[in-house]
């Protein structure tokens, strides 16, 4: 007998960098299938560290490696800032901008493969929408992400993402209630709402919506929808319709702050609008609205200029606004950015510092755990084993294999490692 024709191959997508990041893989991950692309590696790739950068050049050079008859193109942030950069590898088959991944056609093999065209990357601060692209779900199917917003008009001095992104531009919100319809249509439990810079959500739609009414739209129109919940947020913001809407059960009690600091010079030397005390209202606000509330929050660790006094005022900060999950990280600078031009700081006490602040986090986390010790409570199932409460934090499962991924369950909370909940059935 002849022999049977091989399975084509799907393309494997490698993702780097944030929950957008993720989001925006899947879309280009359902492209690909439907073009008819096989056999490629696709690296979407993050720009907001200059480690960022390298480790995206590291792992398209071992994908090459372990996949040397495949087309390997590489998309996302760093690619759209430094194309030329990543078209100069020799692994490198296509360099695609952020603008054109999302877009079905340029996914078609014979568009994309075919000619000697090896930079297709257009001018990210031209594109003035940002399309309503739909997923029928991430992390198994435990939660969908719904893409509102893209892109940043602000300019802190670290930060190198508006090239990588473009300017602010939003998803209209009959789009996006349509999305998230169509979610809890097909068995999703929780929808969550992300974007570059969430909270300036509408500002370049007519009558310059705000995200609260958003958030409360979706609430209303979508009554079917078990949870919802809201990615990073600025700290400066976010609106009385939001703070209103975080008061209904249906959100879930987990918001993530960008606050980046707890020193208010460096802030301003950031270019940061917020100040340290406007953190500590916004966190106390919250908490007031929502009692049930955890946070999270990103720290920069040995900003240039930061004394010791500042570095201390960043530490204070997680227990003053009382973090439960912290994102610290050093500081790096990036080519291009005003920060990268400033005084820097030894790079042994910028990681001393960083370790320091992840201390600090892995103290608070540890407290926020030990607070959930004898309680009952609703977790969402993740992996048969694996779950999540309402408020975000990872729990360990025990007796619960056969647990239907998607679905919440009624567990009780008998202890932790450190990093997570243990639970065993009520």
């Amino acid at each position: 007998m002849p022999n049977s024709p091989a399975a084509p191959r799907p393309s494997q997508v490698i993702t780097l960098g944030c929950r957008l990041n993720s989001y925006e893989s899947e879309v280009m991950r359902g492209h690909a299938e439907a073009a008819g692309l096989e056999g490629a590696i696709i690296v979407n790739t993050c720009a907001v560290t200059a480690e960022a950068v390298r480790t995206a050049r590291q792992m398209i050079r071992r994908a090459a490696k372990d996949n040397p008859d495949a087309p390997v193109i590489v998309t996302g942030c760093a690619a759209q800032i430094d194309a030329d950069m990543f078209a100069e590898m020799p692994e490198v088959t296509r360099v695609i901008g952020n603008h054109e991944k999302m877009q079905a056609e340029t996914w078609s093999p014979v568009d994309l493969l075919g000619g000697t065209e090896k930079v297709r990357v257009n001018d990210i601060m031209s594109v003035g929408e940002t399309a309503g692209h739909l997923i029928d779900g991430m992390d198994g199917r435990a939660r969908a992400y719904v893409q509102v917003q893209n892109g940043c008009d602000h300019r802190c001095t670290f930060c190198i993402i508006p090239y990588g992104r473009g300017n602010s531009r939003s998803v209209p919100a009959g789009d996006v209630v349509a999305m998230v319809q169509r979610l809890v249509d097909t068995g999703h439990y929780e929808v969550v709402l992300t974007g570059v810079d969430l909270t300036s959500w509408g500002s370049d739609l007519p009558g310059t919506p705000q995200l609260g009414n958003l958030v409360q739209r979706i609430l209303k129109l979508v009554p079917d929808l078990r949870q919802l919940r809201i990615s990073s947020i600025d700290a400066i913001e976010m609106d009385e319709a939001l703070f209103e809407a975080m008061g209904d059960p249906r959100i879930a009690p987990f918001m993530h702050l960008s606050l980046q600091h707890g020193d208010n010079l460096i802030l301003k030397r950031m270019k940061r609008r917020h100040s340290r005390e406007d953190a500590i209202e916004l966190a106390n606000h919250l908490r007031s609205v929502r009692p049930d509330l955890a946070l999270g929050a990103d720290i920069i660790a040995g900003f240039p200029t930061e004394t010791e006094a500042a570095f201390e005022n960043s530490l204070a900060l997680i227990k003053d606004c009382h973090i439960a999950f912290l994102h610290a990280f050093p500081f790096s600078p990036r080519p291009g950015t005003p920060a990268a031009r400033m005084p820097q700081l030894d790079k042994a006490l910028v990681k001393a510092r960083a370790a320091e602040l992840r201390a600090a986090g892995a103290e608070a986390l540890i407290h926020h755990l030990q607070a959930h010790i004898g309680s009952v409570s609703e977790v969402l199932v993740e992996t048969g084993q694996r779950g999540r409460l309402p408020d975000f934090t990872p729990v360990h499962l025990e007796g619960f294999a056969h647990a239907e991924a998607g679905r919440p369950v009624r567990a009780q909370i008998i202890g932790h490692d450190g990093q997570k909940l243990k639970a065993v059935a009520p």
